[in-house]
């Protein structure tokens, strides 16, 4: 028996079914939320496909140019000429969550309005911390620069008190175990003492990044016996926060920028 490969009407040979984009994939790139957050909805059934419900992140979206998505009651309909890429820096101030859902207080979209795109935060600050930090809606940029795999380089400035001394600062070049979790060692720097606050001293250091775990610096810091008070994200692989760009601002980030995003820093 001869198996036979279906051909379309006009001879030519089928597509196949993996050149349609996955449900959480196509949320990303449409800027509704990251890739792991659009797979968290699919799951607890926030999202219709032309009035359907799907409960399966990996579904095929058949139509991607076309496809009504319906997501908590929000309709979501594709642009006419397809998606226009954007990618914006925002000077994150203290205060603002990492969220597209105000349930926990104010969120960094209210610093992001006139932009009519529906951006997703590429990484997260935590509330109380600053600095720059990247929307996008190019799901291709926003995986990149979230997967793990690709160890990007990440800037902080960080303003911590207590006791420091050449052993608190060995520990904190070493590598730890934070929640079960071992980390790859970070590059810390003593930068200088400041005047002492009323309880303790405070000291500025600069950490550098290759990983980015929930609240690494702030359990990194309470470990060596340190409280942050101020902590500032100042650049992500070659792309720095402009001096100029005050906390609350925002600005697009051009070809250049983009080109920076990919030097080491």
């Amino acid at each position: 028996m001869h198996n036979t490969m279906p051909q379309n009407p006009g001879g030519s040979q089928a597509p196949e079914a993996t050149a349609t984009p996955r449900l959480q994939t196509h949320m990303e790139h449409l800027g509704i939320a990251s890739r792991r957050h659009s797979a968290e909805l699919v799951k607890a059934g926030e999202v219709l496909v032309n009035g359907v419900r799907i409960l399966e992140p990996g579904f095929r979206v058949q139509n991607p140019d076309r496809d009504v998505l319906t997501i908590g009651g929000r309709v979501f309909t594709p642009p006419r000429h397809g998606v226009v890429r954007r990618t914006v820096m925002l000077n994150k101030p203290a205060g603002l969550i990492c969220s597209s859902s105000d349930c926990h207080g104010p969120t960094v979209f209210e610093c992001l309005r006139g932009v009519r795109e529906r951006l997703v935060c590429v990484g997260r600050l935590d509330q109380n911390s600053e600095g720059l930090l990247l929307l996008s809606n190019d799901g291709e940029l926003v995986n990149r620069l979230t997967h793990p795999r690709y160890g990007h380089r990440k800037e902080y400035l960080v303003v911590a008190s207590g006791p420091f001394d050449e052993a608190t600062l060995e520990f904190l070049n070493s590598a730890m175990t934070i929640d079960g979790y071992r980390i790859r060692p970070a590059q810390v720097d003593y930068l200088e003492r400041l005047p002492d606050g009323r309880n303790a001293p405070r000291h500025r250091l600069r950490f550098i990044l290759g990983e980015g775990r929930n609240r690494q610096i702030r359990n990194m810091c309470e470990l060596a016996g340190l409280r942050v008070q101020t902590l500032v994200r100042t650049a992500i692989n070659g792309l720095r926060l402009p001096r100029d760009l005050r906390p609350g601002q925002w600005r697009d980030l051009g070809p250049d920028d983009l080109a920076r995003l990919e030097q080491d820093g």
